[in-house]
């Protein structure tokens, strides 16, 4: 009787495809193998096996396998699970789910030769059974450092948590110590032989972090994450097939993907932070929430720590759902940074601004350099200005592929789009009037490095954003730089506002909170708290309270009091009576619906025909079509429907009627060139 392989193809179409297994590996292939197999008229791909069965299909021609390049899994059973739920929950295709999960090398693709129907590959396939392993240096010791009694307590109140509750939100000050808590947690864990995966939303972490794992676990610590190479990366996986696999996978959200043995528990750190969720491409799923599930599918606990926990964690804890341990102390008994707000507005009508900086902050950076202290420089955009514009006629160079205005950056001499890449020459004319006149708008951090250099000639100056941590080695060197007092100013973007420990910081300053805080966004109040909050922790670590300069125009603004006094509950009470007078998480589930098409008139008519059969199931709980803050990305037209989905109502329910939608959508011949795709639990 022949055998018949259903497989997952890494490409964006639903479901599975059906293969017949040649008679010479029957016997051989289990559920997660890989294959070659034929698609199209030449192209082979690297298939992942879903299923083995006795089913033929009816009313095709079923293809043959071209080739078998595993005999042992390189997914478990769990994972094949977890890609299920994965491409079900955030309606993508399980061809997305794998294409995002596994590295390059694991899935070679290559072409058929005609005449011999030989395949050429195009890189060679991993051999997991004969790989060698990236391993740390040295061996660790097992020398734990003793608890205080703040950390003593929360550590004894999360393990009895963990006796009634698999997820407990930790709500721990900045500098309260909470890692020492989390090593505590994982040496308990690998006593009981079992896994432990410790997640971090920026890569930057893992080069602190790494070290101070590394010291009490040895070798027993595997990481993961984008920088490393491809071939780095395939090591980790097959590792982790093998018998003797790291016991602890320090990594950002990529990390959920690898496939473990017996996973105990899982530390999502930060676990407010916005980067763990993917944007683009498919699947759109957030680390925190996905992990929580993989957790259960091991029956593991999962810990979410955080000084500024997100307004449905703290929803989640507060109303029962998860447990909640709270760490209100700082380590060492350090004082929190004293906050002093700043009116730039009134300043700069004043005309006493220099550039970006107020003169109170350049008096507490003049005097931290004075006594050998370091200063952080927090301005959330990147670039040396955000818009340039001809002061005669009011030209703004915008980008060919999307409705965005371009970033001057001053070290390429060229404008830039940050949505597709798309650079431009800075012209040395307005090519509308001629004109020479043009201005930089706005600033950004490269900006900002080069007033600070002019300001503080002396001081030794560094820049940590998107555009100086290309490589892993470069935010290695930025922070080991900090660390070791190399450098006595860091400028940076969001990257610098996460739980990233500095002795020696004693004056942080936020350039410009407004930014922040009146993006068009529901959640813009709670992450504007949260930056600078974070941001703020930064200061102030031993022997000496810190201080935060708060530049703002809004200076009456809630939020800002709510940052100086850091009344967390009062800012998340606030939010909570807000989103449940509009209907929002978490009290209600969002699915933001994307529609995209080069003719923006096409788009129109689509999107409103969607957005009418949506109303017609959902009722008012839809909204739009609306043009989202960028109506255009790399030449396509966007529109945005927004879906709400009552915390009690069956989100099951909800992604049959809008996948129902989407193929009655695309089954009309006006509509077959249209894109849909969706953002399920969006966090913007």
């Amino acid at each position: 009787m022949p055998h018949f392989l259903d497989v997952i193809l890494p490409l964006p179409l639903p479901g599975c495809f059906t293969y017949i297994l040649p008679q010479k590996w029957e016997g051989q292939v289990q559920p997660g193998c890989r294959v070659m197999v034929p698609f199209g008229r030449k192209k082979v791909y690297t298939a992942i096996v879903q299923r083995v069965h006795a089913d033929a299909p009816v009313g095709y021609e079923v293809k043959e396998i071209a080739d078998l390049l595993d005999t042992r899994p390189v997914l478990l059973p769990v994972q094949l699970h977890f890609w299920e739920w994965l491409a079900d929950y955030y309606l993508c295709t399980p061809g997305d789910v794998y294409k995002a999960a596994l590295p390059a090398s694991m899935k070679p693709k290559g072409e058929i030769d005609a005449p011999t129907k030989t395949v050429k590959r195009r890189k060679k396939h991993a051999d997991a059974d004969n790989v060698e392993s990236w391993e740390m240096p040295t061996n660790g010791n097992d020398r734990l450092n003793p608890l205080n009694e703040h950390q003593q307590q929360a550590y004894s109140d999360i393990r009895a948590a963990f006796i009634q509750k698999n997820v407990c939100l930790l709500h721990g000050v900045t500098s309260s110590g909470k890692t020492e808590i989390y090593i505590h947690l994982i040496y308990e864990t690998l006593k009981q032989g079992k896994q432990v995966l410790y997640l971090l939303p920026e890569i930057a972490l893992t080069t602190q972090i790494t070290e101070r794992l590394h010291r009490v676990f040895g070798t027993r610590l595997g990481i993961y994450h984008s920088k490393f190479s491809d071939n780095e990366r395939m090591d980790v996986w097959q590792k982790q097939l093998s018998d003797a696999p790291f016991d602890i996978i320090l990594g950002v959200r990529s990390s959920i993907f690898l496939p473990f043995s017996d996973l105990g528990l899982v530390i999502v750190d930060e676990e407010h932070e916005n980067t763990y969720k993917q944007q683009d491409p498919a699947p759109r799923y957030h680390a925190r929430n996905a992990a929580i599930v993989l957790a259960s599918m091991y029956h593991a606990k999962v810990l979410l720590g955080t000084a500024t926990p997100s307004v449905e964690s703290w929803y989640n804890a507060t109303t029962g759902k998860y447990a909640l341990v709270e760490l209100k102390e700082r380590y060492q008994e350090i004082q929190l940074p004293e906050i002093i707000p700043v009116d730039i507005k009134e300043l700069q009508h004043k005309k006493r601004m220099n550039g970006a900086f107020s003169p109170l902050l350049l008096r507490y950076i003049h005097e931290a350099l004075d006594q050998k202290e370091q200063v952080i420089l927090f301005q959330n955009r990147r670039g040396f200005a955000p818009m340039i514009e001809c002061n005669t006629c009011g030209w703004v160079p915008k980008c060919k592929n999307c409705d965005v205005s371009l970033t001057y950056h001053k070290g390429l001499n060229q404008l830039t789009c940050h949505y597709c890449g798309y650079t431009y020459q800075l012209p040395r004319r307005c090519p509308a009037c001629e004109g020479s006149d043009l201005c930089n708008r706005g600033f950004g951090t490269e900006r900002i490095e080069d007033e600070v250099a002019t300001l503080f000639p002396q001081a030794r100056i560094a820049r940590m954003d998107l555009d100086t941590t290309r490589t892993r080695t470069a935010y290695e060197r930025i922070i080991d730089y900090f660390t070791k007092g190399k450098t006595d100013i860091l400028i940076g973007t969001q990257m610098v506002s996460k739980g990233l420990d500095f002795d020696h910081v004693s004056v942080v300053g936020i350039l410009n909170a407004d930014t922040m805080m009146n993006f068009p966004d529901f959640r813009a109040y709670e992450r504007a708290f949260q930056l600078m909050a974070q941001v703020a922790g930064r200061a102030g670590r031993k022997n000496k309270r810190g201080r935060v300069v708060l530049q703002t125009k809004s200076i009456d603004h809630p939020i800002i009091g709510q940052v100086m006094r850091n009344d967390y509950e009062q800012m998340v009470a606030d939010q909570l009576a807000e989103r449940q007078l509009f209907r929002y998480p978490p009290y209600y589930r969002l699915v933001y619906v994307y529609l995209k098409h080069r003719n923006e008139v096409q788009l129109e008519l689509m999107a409103n025909v969607m957005a009418q059969r949506l109303t017609e199931l959902f009722d008012n709980r839809v909204l739009g079509p609306d043009k989202p803050p960028v109506a255009r990305i790399q030449t396509l037209f966007i529109r945005k429907i927004v879906v709400k989905i009552e915390q009690h109502g069956s989100m099951v329910d909800a992604r049959r009627l809008l996948r129902r939608v989407q193929q009655e959508m695309l089954a009309d011949d006006r509509f077959k060139s249209l894109m849909v795709y969706y953002d399920v639990d969006p966090v913007g």
